[in-house]
């Protein structure tokens, strides 16, 4: 209950709010009909006598037919506003503190070298991490073959031949980048060396199903010759160079004068040689093999790697004099609709017979219908 009284006149405006329309009638004339009769009491002369002044009731209180509050409509623009305030204040928050590498322009600000390719996210890379080139159009089949593209137009006059595809750290797509990257420049025509260069987690063997007992590490330990490691590939031109046994010194095993001669002897053989290497930040294997390479692809990985990462990892390729060919974004985004996809269908001569039309399945549409609970209806009068 509240009253107020109007500027400039004698009205006294009582208003009372409750959940019940009648009720808040009926306390709204019983406060009324009290009023008077206590103005009367106090205005009345104490022996009696007409009161000096008398107070009357303008107008009854009815039982109003809608509720004053919740205004709902206005309650829905204020929380939409409000909602959509907060959300822009969360999304430029989250933004200025977000330090991940997501576009081209942060990866070449931080490694300095061009961004020479993206590879998107797809599912089926981690079931089987190669790609069948030979009769996949796909998003990542065809992000692949940019890739070749852009590396071949590197250094037109010198193009890199001993490529180390390597990271900053673990689970960044390095070894399916690598895998992909020599069957892509397989496919061209070249002739394509693998080397499973990581020698603490060895995984390009287990991807590709070959004997990861015997590889590199044999060679260089003086127990076999390369011509007696070498595996083909079911990829024609590619031939792959497994790990072997996992060494106890890595580092020094690569960074020995036996591990130059290898490398010496496979870019004699090869167009391109693509060594796997283990993450940078970890260990320094894959530093000291970029040093013998031509240069190094540095991965990253989108939304997940960090600015300082990918800077301490470039710092690590700096110190040893090797250069960073370039970066690659792997994860990233699926296209959305709307993004024009071109596949190209080869028909043969032979005359099959039409396939049937497909019967479209009945889809269920549903809608949901949201539940909320709404505050009290209040009356006023």
């Amino acid at each position: 209950m509240s009253a107020n009284s109007a500027p400039d006149t004698v009205l006294v405006n009582l208003k009372v709010q409750d959940p019940s329309p009648e009720r808040a009638r009926d306390i709204a004339n019983a406060m009324s009909d009290e009023f008077v009769v206590m103005v009367r009491e106090l205005e009345t002369p104490e022996f009696g006598g007409a009161p000096a002044a008398r107070v009357v009731v303008e107008q009854r209180a009815d039982a109003p037919s809608t509720p004053v509050s919740p205004k709902v409509k206005r309650n829905l623009a204020l929380g939409f506003a409000v909602g959509l305030l907060l959300g822009i204040a969360l999304a430029v928050l989250r933004d200025r503190l977000d330090n991940t590498v997501k576009d081209r322009r942060t990866a070449e600000d931080v490694t300095g070298a061009a961004m020479i390719g993206t590879i998107p996210f797809d599912k089926e890379r981690q079931v089987t991490q190669s790609i069948d080139f030979a009769s996949g159009n796909s998003a990542s089949a065809e992000s692949f073959r940019e890739l070749r593209t852009n590396l071949q137009f590197l250094e037109v006059d010198n193009p890199p031949r001993v490529i180390v595809v390597t990271s900053s750290l673990p689970e960044e797509g390095k070894t399916t980048t690598a895998i992909n990257l020599a069957r892509v420049l397989a496919e061209s025509g070249k002739s394509v060396c693998l080397v499973e260069g990581d020698l603490r987690k060895p995984r390009v063997s287990k991807y590709l199903g070959v004997v990861g007992s015997v590889g590199l590490s044999s060679v260089l330990a003086g127990r076999a010759r390369l011509d007696e490691v070498m595996q083909q590939s079911d990829a024609g031109t590619m031939q792959i160079l497994a790990s072997g046994p996992i060494p106890p010194n890595p580092s020094e095993l690569l960074g020995s004068d036996a591990a130059r001669h290898v490398i010496a002897s496979l870019r004699e053989r090869f167009d391109y040689v693509i060594v796997d290497a283990s993450p940078l930040l970890p260990v320094t294997d894959a530093a000291v093999l970029s040093a013998m390479a031509d240069g190094a692809l540095l991965i990253a990985r989108h939304g997940t790697t960090r600015k300082d990462q990918l800077t301490r990892a470039t710092g690590n390729l700096a110190a040893v004099g090797a250069r960073v060919l370039g970066t690659i974004i792997t994860m990233t985004p699926a296209r959305r609709k709307g993004v024009y996809e071109y596949k190209y269908y080869y028909e043969s001569d032979a005359v099959t017979p039409p396939a049937p039309a497909p019967v479209p399945a009945a889809r269920p549409v549903g809608e949901a219908v949201p539940r909320h609970r709404s505050e009290p209806s209040s009356y006023e009068r």
